[in-house]
């Protein structure tokens, strides 16, 4: 059955083979010989540690994700590097701007979970840029034409009329989203078959038509297909509890037999794979024609 991969934020990547002496996450040693560690173990480690914020370090070296061809961190630091004015909505814990080079002189970014909030802050505030925390799919506080740059990272749902509104003429919004049924190996193994019309959610050509809609030209559109690997059974959990949404209602009490299941096939196979599915969709505001 596949497990799931990371959920939007930067993606954990394997660290290079240890040495022999040390032991992978899913393991412990005991007499010079690598002893796999037990289910109630890794569960239990998965199901103490905090999930506050939105770090996925924690991830290192028990699951890898595939990044996306077009090198989205890059890209931004790329046009952070030329904007005067630029805002990332939906900023996570802050991640992406505080791995830019270059901010601009005026730099904003948005977050409506209060312990995202805390941590965006703590990052972004050393670096000049105003975290301004937003009620979930409300309106952005910010005037008319204020930013020649927008960006986000896995947005929860974009708010087209918003970015249309906040962009200068010629601006652009930059985003990277989570696509259809992405990691729908582990959701439809918790919860069952789900319909068409969720399977088929979160579209890019949709976004195309929601951003043309709201009067931007879309002008590129990119998708992807990516490789996910779990490698232990404490990850599967560490994932459902951070990103709530997968699978609502998630406990280790309430799927321990599922988990269980999963457990064994993963130390029967090496790991457990899926498929995460991301866009990157560009969009440019008209630049105001002649008076």
């Amino acid at each position: 059955m596949p497990a799931p991969a990371r959920t939007p934020s930067p993606a954990p990547r394997l660290p290079p083979p240890a040495p022999a002496a040390a032991p992978a996450h899913g393991d412990s040693r005991a007499g010079g010989h690598r002893v796999p560690r037990g289910f109630d173990e890794l569960v239990a480690e998965a199901a103490a540690v905090s999930v506050d914020g939105w770090d996925f370090s924690w991830l290192d070296g028990r699951a890898t994700e595939e990044r996306p061809p077009w090198r989205y961190a890059r890209t931004v630091a790329e046009r952070m590097a030329r904007a005067r004015a630029a805002v990332d909505i939906e900023t996570g814990g802050g991640e992406v701007l505080a791995g830019m080079p270059v901010l601009p002189p005026l730099t904003a970014a948005t977050e409506s979970w209060p312990p995202n909030v805390a941590r965006a802050t703590e990052r972004l505030y050393p670096r000049g840029a105003v975290v301004v925390a937003t009620g979930a799919g409300g309106p952005l506080p910010f005037g008319d034409g204020a930013f020649g740059l927008a960006v986000s990272r896995h947005p929860v749902r974009a708010r087209w009329d918003e970015i249309a509104r906040l962009l200068r003429p010629g601006g652009t919004y930059l985003s990277q989203e989570v696509g259809p049924a992405s990691v729908f190996g582990l959701v439809e193994y918790f919860l069952g078959p789900r319909p068409p019309a969720v399977r088929s959610a979160r579209d890019p050509e949709a976004a195309r038509a929601a951003a043309e809609a709201a009067g931007l030209d879309v002008v590129g559109l990119r998708t992807a297909a990516l490789h996910t690997a779990f490698h232990d059974i404490g990850a599967v959990v560490y994932f459902l509890r951070t990103v709530v949404w997968k699978v609502p209602d998630f406990t280790v009490e309430r799927c321990r037999d599922r988990l269980a299941r999963l457990h064994t096939a993963i130390r029967r196979e090496g790991s457990s794979t899926a498929t995460t599915t991301r866009f990157l969709i560009e969009a440019r505001k008209p630049s105001a024609g002649p008076a």
